[in-house]
């Protein structure tokens, strides 16, 4: 059985055709363009093209998108992609494509992808955290994806910040309005901020880490704090949900040693005598959005 996948990102539209093997029969990407109808014409295309490329009609389709349904008003909400807040994302594409289709948010279908055949395969919980512009996360137990009574299920981002320092109170105002998110402390805009605050100087994660591992002791304090600060957020997931793997993705995941570092600061954070949750970095990277909403349609 042949699935798509669609993820639906702010500068990118990706659209692949997943077997049940896990191998890609065929992708393409193209631009995404700003306006809603705009998208919603792109994705049918793209979709067209794939099946035409196949020789196959009426794949199941399957949605990544920023933001998520809500199941109140059936509208999408909170999406960092302005157009589509407000919008019945589904019921628009499934009228375009002439199918039912299943969407979810796209942090949800990072984690699912990894749970199936990423770097948590096996594992009976996971949880994928997201570290890059934004800070979300998704939780697959069993190899279905979790997303709670109200859809949030995976928001940790938008939590406070725990067991926060004096230096730490109030925290940064977060997009949301609200002060000392999580998203405003371990994100990549708010790892360059922290650095900035501390050195006056402006550096992105990766220059971050290249300074410190070079010996630059400002650089090393910087990245000793974010990496703190990330095993406080994951700690309070352990505490409450308790996943068997942790799997990082977003470009700051792509930081080397960042999993055991972060490792290894969770004991003085959970509440255990032993601390076995394993955190892993991805496996597919940037395609672990497309193969996740191809594997939002079940696997038999």
């Amino acid at each position: 059985m042949i699935r798509i996948g669609v993820d639906l990102g702010g500068t990118k539209t990706e659209v692949a055709a997943i077997d049940s093997d896990g191998h890609t029969r065929y992708s393409v990407r193209d631009a995404t363009p700003e306006q809603y109808e705009s998208k919603i014409r792109l994705i049918a295309a793209l979709v067209q093209r794939t099946e035409e490329t196949l020789q196959s009609d009426s794949l199941p389709v399957g949605i990544g998108h920023p933001g998520s349904l809500s199941p109140v008003t059936g509208l999408i909400r909170n999406s960092n992609s302005a157009s589509l807040n407000g919008r019945a994302l589904d019921k628009d594409l499934a009228a375009a494509l002439n199918r039912p289709v299943r969407c979810a948010n796209d942090a949800n279908c990072f984690a699912l992808s990894e749970a199936i055949d990423g770097a948590g395969q096996g594992a009976t919980s996971v949880f994928g955290a997201i570290l890059g512009t934004g800070v979300g996360g998704g939780l697959v137990l069993n190899n279905s994806l979790h997303e709670g009574h109200g859809l949030l299920g995976g928001e940790w981002g938008h939590t406070s910040l725990p067991w926060p320092t004096a230096e730490e109170v109030p925290g940064p105002l977060c997009k949301c309005g609200l002060t000392s998110c999580i998203e405003s402390w371990i994100s990549g805009p708010a790892l360059s901020a922290d650095h900035q605050r501390h050195s006056g100087e402006s550096l992105t994660g990766a220059d971050i880490h290249e300074r410190a591992r070079e010996g630059d002791a400002v650089a090393a304090a910087s990245l000793d704090r974010f990496q703190d600060r990330l095993a406080r957020g994951l700690a309070t997931i352990i505490n409450i949900v308790d996943p068997e793997v942790f799997v990082l993705g977003g470009g700051l995941s792509n930081m080397p040693n960042l999993a055991e570092e972060t490792r290894q600061r969770l004991p003085q954070y959970v509440f255990s005598d032993q601390v076995t949750t394993r955190i892993l970095r991805n496996t597919h990277g940037d395609s672990s959005g497309v193969r996740g909403a191809a594997w939002l349609w079940p696997l038999t």
